[in-house]
């Protein structure tokens, strides 16, 4: 499996045992730095930048966030109401399909609600008209460009978005935004690829049109991206549509911003060293078996005895990946993986009662720490039935 790269950052310095475990911990400063770089391209661009939920929904952030970015996309009737409940700024709404009474109410609090195809818009047509909102169309640019099939929103028979291809002058009639997201974890040149497949087609009705949503999956905060590229395609396709442009990082808002401490339960030999983790792939970080990936562990060695880590779930597949640690292995062991702020967080389930981790908020600049969620059994118990 191929490694998540993560930068360390100020946690090279965090003293690891200052957090129970396991926990979650997350650097404001580096927050706010991905924030002001957030800001930046779209100060200079005129682009508006919206935070997706879905990959960070860290609401005791939200005065910071406000501060610098313009509102929030949402996936589904629980994050637009948290959107209207703990941030401002606008809320713009897509899931692939709507519940009516879930509709209703996203209708009410949203400024944009975004459809998967043409259908649904005809189909939903009374309700919307006794609202406010935009209406927006999520169209799947037909371009597979992602590393792994199953994350990428143009694979064969993609359920996420209507086929460009597809796309007829009659279906911008009722119209007020064009949107698409077809990244994930990717550079400027992917945007560029894609929009220059989907151009010929949005061109021709710009003055139809309020707004473009080029969607998420920008990795705009990661040192090599080329952002120059990016305001400069910005601020163009602004000037050119005459359009409001917008922008759905999720990832990138908190990127290398938080770490996932752990300790080590257990050490013992199966043809190699198995350590037993109170971290659990399946429950705390899902995408390392969905992806699959393997996370960057803090402070690894590039030589020395390897071990394979394990969570403590009895799923045969709970196996985060094989490492060379600072230190010998041994039970008490802190060890953090890097780059769990987005996604992780979010992702995290109590799959065989395992206890979810708790979660800090650090400032890398001032070394002040809180902790600002801790779980008890009965976040598992209350669940169920």
């Amino acid at each position: 499996m191929e490694t998540k790269a993560g930068d360390p950052g100020a946690f090279a310095h965090f003293d690891l045992k200052r957090v129970p475990s396991p926990a979650f911990v997350v650097d404001e400063t580096a927050v706010r730095r991905n924030l002001e770089i957030l800001a930046d391209v779209k100060a200079r661009s005129g682009a508006k930048v919206l935070l997706a939920l879905k990959a960070f929904s860290m609401w005791s952030l939200a005065p910071l966030i406000n501060k610098y970015l313009d509102g929030f996309c949402t996936s589904g009737l629980w994050e637009v109401k948290l959107a209207d409940e703990q941030y401002s700024g606008s809320i713009s709404a897509y899931s692939p399909a709507y519940k009516e009474d879930d509709l209703r109410d996203i209708a009410r609090l949203s400024d944009h609600v975004t459809f998967n195809n043409p259908e649904q818009i005809n189909r939903w047509r009374n309700l919307l008209s006794q609202s406010d909102c935009d209406i927006g169309l999520r169209i799947n640019p037909e371009i597979a460009l992602g590393e792994t099939e199953k994350y990428d929103p143009s694979q064969p028979c993609s359920r996420l978005g209507f086929p460009v291809s597809q796309l007829q002058p009659v279906h911008f009639n009722r119209l007020s935004g064009i949107h698409f997201h077809n990244l994930c974890e990717q550079g400027f040149d992917a945007l560029q690829a894609t929009w220059e497949k989907i151009e010929p087609v949005i061109a021709p009705h710009y003055s139809q049109l309020q707004w473009i949503n080029l969607g998420g999956g920008h990795h705009i905060t990661r040192d090599d991206y080329d952002r120059e590229a990016l305001v400069e395609f910005l601020t163009n396709l602004k000037a050119k549509s005459g359009c409001e442009i917008y922008l759905e990082p999720g990832e990138a808002v908190a990127l290398d911003a938080g770490i996932l401490v752990g300790e080590i339960l257990d050490v013992f030999e199966n043809n190699m060293p198995i350590g037993i983790t109170d971290i659990s792939a399946t429950c705390h970080m899902p995408d390392v078996i969905e992806a699959p990936y393997r996370p960057a562990i803090l402070g690894e060695r590039s030589e020395g005895e390897v071990i394979r880590l394990g969570g403590p779930s009895c799923l045969a597949g709970d196996i985060i990946g094989d490492y060379r640690l600072s230190e010998a292995p041994h039970i008490g062991q802190r060890i953090a993986f890097l780059d769990q702020a987005h996604y992780s967080m979010v992702k995290t389930n109590t799959f065989n009662g395992v206890p979810l981790p708790s979660i800090w908020l650090w400032n890398s600049d001032t070394d002040d720490l809180r902790c600002v969620k801790q779980f008890e059994w009965t976040e598992f118990r209350d669940r169920l039935s």
